[in-house]
């Protein structure tokens, strides 16, 4: 509870009467004993950072997260990378703040995973906005892609008028939920017949990506639900968003990226497995350039 607090927006000193109200008033948690828990957590962070990857990961799911503590009028944005080992168990593999749209952010992050052992995944997962994908290119090229279709099916709807999204979600939805590869690249094509005359931006923004949105139907089928989308990501950081008031003073980023950590953590004791059915198996693409 306490790092969902920090990164609600509260301060240290603002700790002690909101956890009353859920606590009670002996709880005894004062400023001070929360800045010696935001130390504690700080070295714990560091630790991680430094830490062997020596497991193998299967997939990868990548997002940037803006969260609601600030340094000054910079907003602290979380790189964040969860993977699923090769028993289907899924844990945080690196977390760093940077820029979401930063080739070199991304790519120092990638760098010192591989630099602590981390093997290239199969497949990586991720909206086409990010700059991993050229990171992940220089560092892992033998990784493939998928597209974060929750992050598509937004930038299409962003591109068609407001009457037109009911049935637009529906034919996205033809794609993504197609018996196999093949259906969904006959359900693009329809969706491209029905609105490539009228919004062109809207429907190059999938055929453009086509393959990289079906990357996932080369993956055993029972995976398919885990890979159209960074929902792991998505979900436990759904209550954690911007805020407007800024935190002043040193070290409050790092104290930002202790709470974080504190936070997945905690939600990652919740995480349901992947049930990876052939462990270190490769997809069809990559079978083929072998």
């Amino acid at each position: 509870m306490l790092p969902l607090l920090y990164l609600h927006g509260l301060s240290s000193g603002d700790f002690g009467p909101a956890l009353e109200q859920f606590l009670g008033s002996g709880a005894g948690l004062s400023a001070a004993t929360i800045t010696r828990l935001a130390s504690q957590w700080q070295k714990e962070a560091a630790a991680f950072d430094d830490r062997d990857i020596t497991s193998d990961y299967v997939y990868l799911w990548v997002d940037g997260i803006h969260l609601k503590v600030r340094l000054e009028q910079e907003k602290l944005c979380l790189l964040v990378m969860i993977g699923v080992r090769a028993d289907g168990r899924k844990e945080l593999v690196a977390l760093a703040d940077g820029y979401r749209e930063s080739t070199e952010s991304w790519a120092d992050l990638l760098r010192s995973c591989r630099r602590r052992g981390m093997a290239a995944p199969n497949l990586a997962v991720g909206d086409g906005a990010l700059g991993f994908w050229a990171a992940l290119r220089e560092v892992f090229p033998d990784t493939r892609e998928q597209r974060c279709w929750f992050h598509k099916q937004g930038n299409v709807l962003a591109a068609l008028p407001k009457s037109a999204h009911p049935n637009a979600i529906k034919a996205m939805q033809e794609i993504y939920n197609a018996e196999d590869i093949g259906y969904a690249r006959k359900a693009i094509a329809a969706f491209e017949k029905t609105y490539g005359a009228k919004y062109p931006k809207a429907v190059a923004k999938i055929v453009d990506d086509a393959d990289v949105l079906l990357e996932f139907y080369h993956y055993p089928a029972e995976h398919w639900t885990h890979l159209r989308t960074t929902n792991p990501i998505e979900s436990t950081f759904a209550t954690v968003r911007l805020r407007t008031k800024v935190t002043k003073g040193p070290g409050s980023r790092a104290a930002g990226l202790a709470m974080a950590y504190k936070l997945i953590e905690a939600a990652q004791v919740k995480w349901r497995a992947v049930n990876v059915k052939r462990p270190g198996f490769r997809s069809e693409s990559q079978q083929g350039e072998s």
